[in-house]
Formats: C-alpha cells, sequence, structure tokens
C-alpha cells in the first residue's frame, strides 16, 4: 500500500533513532507489518510510483504474443504507412481468429510496449558560404480574379545564410521546376555547388537517394549551371531541413490572411517583396542578419552563365484558318495576318509566348485547362472590319466585350459604328468607354459624341509676359545738342 510523508517519517525514525523492530513500529502506528517491511529501510520512498507488480496477465499466452509480432511483421512487409493494424485491430482479431478472453486495454499496453521506440534524433548541420541550396515544393490557396484557386509555391533556401526565395506557379511541371531555379539563381546572383532537393519526376528519371539517375534535359540545365544534384533518399524531409521549414513559415507568414490579387504576376511581387524584407531578420543563434550573411555568401557563388537557359517547353505549330494556335489542349489567338503561318510557341510555367521569327505576336496567361481558346478583340478588328455583318456574333467580340456595352452597341446606326465603337475599346478599355456613356445624356448618342468625350481638348499653353519692363530715363540735353548743331556727348 501507499502511505502518506508523515508515516514514512515516524516508521523512518523509529527504525533508525530508536532501533524498534519491525513487529514494534507496526503495533505503535497501527499499521502492518508489510508496510513497515517495505519501508523501514528507505529503499522505497512513498511517493514515487513503483509500477506494476510485474506479473504477466495469464491470458497473454506464447500464442497471443506471437499473433501480435505477426501483425507487425505483415505491416512492415506491405509497407503502407495508413493502413497498419491499431492495437484495436488486433484485438478484435485476436477475439474473431484466436478466441482472445483478455481486455483490450491488455493488449493495448503490449502494443505500447513493442512500439516503444527510440525518439528520432537528427545531426546537427553546418554549412558554408555558397555549399549548398535547398529546394522544395508545397501548395496554398489564394484567391485570383475572385475565385479560390490552388497555387504551387516554389521554396528556395541558401543553407549558410538561410536567406529565401519563394515564386508561385500554377503546376508543378518541368517548365515550372525550371524556371523557378533560374529566377532564383537571379536573386542569389549566383548559384551554389550543390543542390539538394526531393526526388522529383522532372528531375529523376528513376531511383532516388545517391541511385538516382537525372533525366536528360535537367542533366544539361544543372551542366550549364555548374551545380551538384544532390538527391535526397524517401521520406527524409530532414536532409532538407530547412527549405521544409521555409514551406511552412511562407504559408503562414506570407499567404495568411489569404491573399486577394488579380493575377498570379500581382501575388509574386508581394512574395517577393516579402522575400526581400526577410533579409533584414536576424535568425536566433545567429550573430548577423540574413541579409548580411547573404552578401558573404555572394562572394562564394558560382557566376551566372551569360547564356540563359530556356526553360519553356516549345513548339512549333501553325495558325489555323481561326488566327488561333494550338497548346497543350488549348487555344491562343494571333493576329489574322499570321493565318497559316507557322509560329513558335513557348510554354512557361505561368505564360505563353507566341513568336514569328523572333517577333512577339501575343503573351498570355497559361491555362491548364482542357478545350480551352483564348481570344484577343484587337487581332480580329481589321477582319472584323472588312466584314461588318459579323460583328455582333464574332466570339472575339462576345468573349472580350461586356453584355452591356454590346447592347449598347446594338442601339447604334448599324454594325460599321459598332466597329468604331470596338476600336474605342481596344484604345481606351471598357471602364473609360462605359463611363464616358453614362456622362452623356440624350437618348441618341453617336460615336463621334463619345470620341469627343474621351479624346481630350488641346488647350494652347499660355504664354507667360514679363510686366516689368525697364525704361531707360531720357536724356533731353544730348536732343537739344542735335537741334543747334553740337556734337552729343
Amino acid at each position: 500500500m501507499s502511505i502518506e510523508v508523515e508515516l514514512y517519517e515516524k516508521i523512518r525514525y523509529l527504525h533508525e533513532q530508536e532501533c524498534k523492530s519491525q513487529r514494534e513500529i507496526a503495533r505503535i502506528l497501527g499499521v502492518s507489518r508489510n508496510t513497515v517491511r517495505k519501508y523501514y529501510k528507505g529503499s522505497q520512498v512513498p511517493w514515487e510510483r513503483q509500477g506494476i507488480s510485474g506479473r504477466a496477465p495469464y491470458v497473454v499466452t506464447d500464442e497471443v504474443m506471437d499473433f501480435i509480432k505477426e501483425c507487425f511483421t505483415h505491416d512492415a512487409s506491405e509497407n503502407i504507412n495508413k493502413q497498419k493494424h491499431t492495437a484495436k485491430r488486433i484485438y478484435d482479431r485476436l477475439v474473431e481468429e484466436r478466441e482472445f478472453c483478455g481486455g483490450e486495454s491488455t493488449i493495448r499496453r503490449i502494443v505500447k510496449e513493442l512500439q516503444d521506440k527510440q525518439a528520432k534524433v537528427f545531426i546537427p548541420l553546418s554549412y558554408d558560404p555558397g555549399e549548398a541550396i535547398q529546394i522544395d515544393w508545397g501548395e496554398a490557396t489564394v484567391y485570383l480574379a475572385g475565385k479560390r484557386t490552388k497555387i504551387n509555391l516554389f521554396c528556395m533556401r541558401e543553407c549558410y545564410s538561410a536567406d529565401s526565395y519563394c515564386k508561385a506557379f500554377y503546376r508543378q511541371n518541368e517548365e515550372s521546376f525550371l524556371e523557378a531555379q533560374i529566377s532564383g539563381f537571379d536573386f542569389y546572383e549566383g548559384i551554389a555547388k550543390r543542390i539538394i532537393f526531393d526526388n522529383a519526376k522532372v528531375a529523376v528519371k528513376e531511383g532516388f537517394g545517391i541511385h538516382a539517375k537525372v533525366q536528360d534535359r535537367y542533366k544539361a540545365f544543372a551542366a550549364h549551371y555548374a551545380f551538384q544534384c544532390d538527391f535526397c533518399n524517401i521520406a527524409a524531409g530532414h536532409e532538407k531541413g530547412l527549405v521544409e521549414g521555409l514551406v511552412g513559415w511562407a504559408r503562414r507568414n506570407i499567404l495568411v490572411p489569404i491573399p486577394r490579387v488579380e493575377t498570379i504576376e500581382e501575388l509574386n511581387e508581394e512574395i517577393l517583396r516579402r522575400c526581400l524584407n526577410y533579409r533584414t531578420h536576424q535568425i536566433k543563434g545567429k550573430n548577423q542578419h540574413v541579409g548580411e550573411m547573404a552578401l558573404m555568401t555572394k562572394t562564394r557563388l558560382t557566376t551566372l552563365p551569360r547564356y540563359r537557359f530556356d526553360p519553356s517547353r516549345s513548339i512549333i505549330a501553325r495558325v489555323s484558318d481561326f488566327s488561333t494556335v494550338r497548346f497543350s489542349y488549348n487555344q491562343y489567338s494571333v493576329p489574322v495576318k499570321y493565318a497559316g503561318k507557322e509560329v513558335s510557341v513557348k510554354g512557361y510555367g505561368n505564360e505563353i509566348v507566341i513568336l514569328y521569327q523572333n517577333t512577339e505576336l501575343a503573351r498570355y496567361p497559361r491555362c491548364y485547362d482542357r478545350g480551352q481558346t483564348k481570344y484577343r478583340l484587337e487581332h480580329y478588328l481589321d477582319l472584323i472590319e472588312k466584314r461588318p455583318r459579323s460583328v455582333f456574333n464574332a466570339k472575339p467580340v462576345k468573349d472580350s466585350v461586356s453584355a452591356g456595352l454590346l447592347e449598347f452597341g446594338r442601339k447604334l446606326s448599324g454594325p460599321r459604328e459598332m466597329v468604331k465603337l470596338l476600336r474605342l475599346y481596344t484604345d481606351y478599355g471598357e471602364d473609360k468607354l462605359l463611363k464616358a456613356i453614362e456622362n452623356l445624356k440624350g437618348s441618341e448618342i453617336t460615336i463621334e459624341q463619345i470620341q469627343a468625350h474621351l479624346i481630350p481638348v488641346s488647350i494652347p499653353a499660355k504664354i507667360a509676359l514679363n510686366i516689368d519692363i525697364k525704361v531707360s530715363k531720357p536724356q533731353f540735353n544730348k536732343y537739344d545738342s542735335l537741334l543747334t548743331g553740337g556734337t552729343a556727348v
């Protein structure tokens, strides 16, 4: 039995100071001799729990123990983390398959003892300036143009200074992966000797860790920027713990509250601003700010090559009869004069760029849906001007112009006037155009009236007159001398 400290004190005093026997102490204090025997020598104390008796439950036979261990062995062979035996499942199976009659708590205790392993211990690491950079991906949610959108956040961290760089992309594809690293190298103004990251499919052909075989294009990329690929082992996030922490930091500090932006470019401007601001931070245990250590690191980084690696996925495509180009399941328009010609299409992580003989024809935010067509009204205006009767049914018009502006155009005197309205739309934008229409009063508004409202009147510049004119004082004596025939002095 467990006793109070006061009783323990009396037992110890009677034994040590008065040399009383166990029998006599038990009689004096009115406790059992077993209690006296337990505490009188001081080998046990009442304020520390001594644990269980140590007797094994009679229901836990060798057969039961073997069954529990077989469950663990089976889990290890399957290697599926989310489908392993729990103590509850083992107990249920014992009852069903082995007619186990013991309690569930008994099995829970045994499972806990068998699974009691040493906690994971990690080795603290130290890096030299410019030695290594860690990279990783994370996911986050933002509002793009009012729509809740999941974005992929690329994170990069220099290991010595902890200088951090992040950039948002729509997808974790090869184009985004390469583009992100190039922009990160630009941010650091150099490249580290090693890049440490997961066994991403965009970089690894097969294998993992030191056995990984690098994809051909990524091998060329690493060769161009002169760094060594250092792949982590599977499920070994601690091997790139610096960037793992950055992913969580970026989500909690940059993307909370959830950003509401119109474009992903606007989001990346804010992320870059926060990364630059992080350089003023001083990490606990470091003597310098992140920016100060980053300056030291910069001198050790490999210089950026003169040729900028092209991270895009590029194709040659022929412009269709509808003046569109197909790229990755979607169509993008170009000016109609290029119909039937072959153009280059470059797909970057967040953008599509279309070129003809090194001249840029169009640039679009990249669409990752399927079966979409992206039109630009200005690409078709020349053709619509030649065929004005198509203006109200032209898909580029319907996809670009709001229903309100289209309805106003129907009230004009004809299709040709609608074409003129579209010209104003491309020159001034819909907001200014609608505002001009609202400011004009009258039942019938003409294009000329709208133009007059949009085009500012040139007011002649005022000429500044100098009103302080100096007049010399008249010299009448000279005039008098001339009249008398004298010489003027």
